[in-house]
């Protein structure tokens, strides 16, 4: 329907159109950038405004075991990269055993991260026990959260992967679970260089 004395719209050409799905994700992203710009914003005032960081007395962070963890995480980029890699070729049991590989690898990160969180309370470092804990658990629970919010996507992609729902020239969500796993991925190493590094 045109409005009267208005031209018709006309369908653009050689523009590629952005799928809603991947559309939404970068929407979504940029503003998750401004979120964690933030809470790094913040670690890194309280850091300048301490005597000592860490405070005299709170425990070290495992920054070995971590490191090791990071490895990990940025692998899942590797085997999230290949499994889009693979739907784009049309490979539908890799593009599953890809998605699987990043799902296990992203649930390791959370159970290792998690083990290190318990040992660190039995140690005294707890949100309570002043800014250098509150800072730490604020920004490493976040990540945490979104790494668990990526699994939990990953493994509803995966799902609708084996009933055979995307196809190469048809697989949106797939390129926008893409996007959010490798933002999730890309803010740990900048996280684990300012928290357990510095």
């Amino acid at each position: 329907m045109t409005v009267h004395g208005a031209a018709p719209a006309l369908p653009m050409r050689g523009a590629a159109a952005v799928p809603n799905p991947v559309l939404g994700m970068l929407i979504f992203l940029g503003a998750e950038a401004m979120f964690f710009a933030g809470l790094i914003s913040a670690l890194l005032v309280l850091r300048a405004g301490s005597l000592a960081w860490p405070p005299v007395g709170q425990p070290r962070l495992p920054s070995a075991v971590t490191g090791a963890n990071t490895l990990l995480l940025l692998c899942s980029g590797y085997t999230m990269w290949r499994a889009v890699a693979a739907m784009r070729a049309n490979q539908g049991g890799n593009v599953k055993r890809w998605l699987g590989a990043t799902a296990a690898l992203g649930t390791v990160f959370l159970v290792v991260q998690g083990s290190e969180w318990i040992r660190l309370v039995h140690f005294g470092l707890r949100a309570t026990s002043g800014t250098y804990g509150a800072a730490f658990y604020t920004l490493i629970g976040c990540h945490g959260v979104h790494v668990l919010g990526g699994v939990g996507v990953l493994l509803a992609v995966l799902w609708n992967a084996l009933r055979g729902r995307y196809a190469a020239d048809d697989c949106a969500a797939l390129e926008a679970c893409r996007l959010y796993w490798f933002f999730v991925v890309g803010v740990w190493p900048i996280l684990y260089g300012l928290i357990y590094l510095a």
